[in-house]
């Protein structure tokens, strides 16, 4: 029976970075590769989500380590969180964590944002040329 109970623990143990870090990688690569928006909205949204819930838990590790299920309940909101079925992580960006970026930024949206930075009043230039320099275009730089 101990060998099972072993076994528990070492799938229980392997679950969370596989469910928490693998998977959202590979599905970000993915995301980042497709022509469709919808899927870097998840994963962008899965990451901030990560972030703060890791942030959170730094902070709170005294009172968590109290809490003898913290670690399965951690891993069933980050199932909830990854899974393509799901969609937690988008559904708590849309309907908690946009409102409150949109609050704080005075009731500006990401269009709104977006339109400002590629006006021709120069706002955003500095991206663009750091971009540029980042990834520079074919032809530059090849006399290496």
């Amino acid at each position: 029976m101990s060998r099972f109970w072993n076994l528990i623990y070492g799938v229980h143990s392997l679950a969370g970075p596989v469910l928490m870090l693998l998977y959202p990688l590979y599905a970000s690569v993915v995301a980042i590769e497709s022509p469709s928006k919808v899927d870097d909205e998840q994963w962008l949204a899965y990451w901030i989500l990560y972030s703060f819930l890791t942030l959170t838990e730094m902070v709170l590790q005294p009172v968590l380590e109290w809490i003898p299920i913290w670690y399965s309940v951690k891993l069933v909101l980050a199932a909830w969180l990854v899974l393509p079925q799901f969609r937690g992580a988008a559904f708590i960006y849309e309907r908690f964590v946009r409102q409150q970026i949109r609050q704080y930024r005075g009731g500006k949206d990401h269009h709104q944002h977006q339109h400002r930075k590629s006006s021709p009043t120069g706002t955003g230039k500095g991206k663009n040329k750091f971009v540029d320099f980042i990834m520079p275009k074919k032809g530059e730089h090849e006399a290496y």
